[in-house]
């Protein structure tokens, strides 16, 4: 598919993860007491799983392009907030912020004055409009304390307008020819999934390692995780994400994206001070939906290959 082809809506959206990892859209149980707590300094909704505290922060305001097309938010400009335990009954948060340009450096400013730890600044996509980038963040306290540090910096997310904070492309969708055929998309990835809005999209951890960060389990809810989001119908789709690798397998997952025609946006790390080092490739693509889907599967078939 050409960059420039209006893109079709569908109305599926999907989350997997490894059998280790249960999914994401199970019921969730009971949130403890010190996390309602940070929900409610917060202002804010979230889930609790696998003894972490999930909060998503999508950037519902503005309307993003790529190459003059519009995309949903749930498509990837979303940031979140995690909490888990840590060594010395602590709190671990660990954040990614979906800020635009204009945003970054007073965000910043926030939230290294409150002592938190900025790991990462990067762009997830090429061309984005508005332009968009990544704060990675982590602090460590209780979790009442935490909440109330970190709150003025997410305050002042989203307080300006979706003009204020860049130019983007308006797009009249073209109905959708067909839907996505999502039974063939689970068939290609090997596993099955979860709807939600227009966006299909897969979110797969990584078990066989064990990285600890101050004392707290990082698994795929706290950000190890390797992602494919699939947007628009079986003949005219797009599709981003990022694979979380080991320095051994980076190279590999690279040839693989461009062997598979999925372009790299970005090669980064997100957290620091963990072992082993984890580096993010995040890629985009647009074509037909079971092409995309096979450059998916076969970047993730390079992971634990090369130890």
């Amino acid at each position: 598919m050409k960059r420039n082809v209006l893109i079709a809506i569908s109305s599926v959206f999907a989350v997997v993860s490894l059998a280790a990892n249960p999914p994401l859209a199970q019921q969730a149980i009971a949130i403890p007491s010190e996390y309602r707590n940070v929900l409610t300094i917060l202002g804010r909704t979230g889930t609790y799983q696998d003894r972490v505290l999930l909060i998503e922060l999508p950037r519902n305001e503005l309307k993003p392009s790529i190459a003059g097309m519009s995309l949903p938010t749930q498509f990837g400009f979303v940031g979140q907030v995690a909490l888990a335990k840590g060594a010395g009954d602590m709190e671990v948060l660990m954040g990614e912020l979906a800020l635009t340009a204009e945003e970054v450096n007073p965000v910043l400013s926030l939230l290294l004055d409150s002592g938190f730890e900025v790991t990462a600044l990067h762009h997830h996509y090429l061309g984005v409009k508005p332009e968009l980038l990544f704060l990675h963040v982590r602090g460590r306290g209780r979790a009442a304390s935490l909440a109330r540090k970190i709150k003025p910096a997410l305050d002042l997310i989203g307080k300006q307008s979706a003009a204020q904070a860049g130019e983007y492309t308006e797009i009249i969708f073209a109905p959708a020819d067909a839907p996505l055929d999502l039974a063939r998309l689970d068939k290609i990835v090997g596993r099955a999934g979860t709807q939600t809005d227009s966006v299909y999209q897969y979110l797969v951890g990584r078990p066989d390692l064990k990285i600890l960060d101050m004392g707290a389990l990082v698994n795929a809810r706290m950000g190890l995780k390797s992602s494919a989001a699939f947007y628009g119908s079986d003949e005219n789709a797009v599709v981003s994400g990022e694979i979380a690798c080991l320095e051994s397998e980076l190279n590999a997952v690279l040839k693989s994206l461009r062997k598979n025609g999925l372009e790299a946006t970005a090669v980064v790390n997100h957290m620091i001070n963990t072992r082993p080092l984890i580096i993010f490739v995040h890629y985009w693509g647009t074509g037909r939906s079971e092409e995309l889907a096979r450059g998916f599967k076969a970047a993730l078939g390079e992971l634990g290959r090369a130890r």
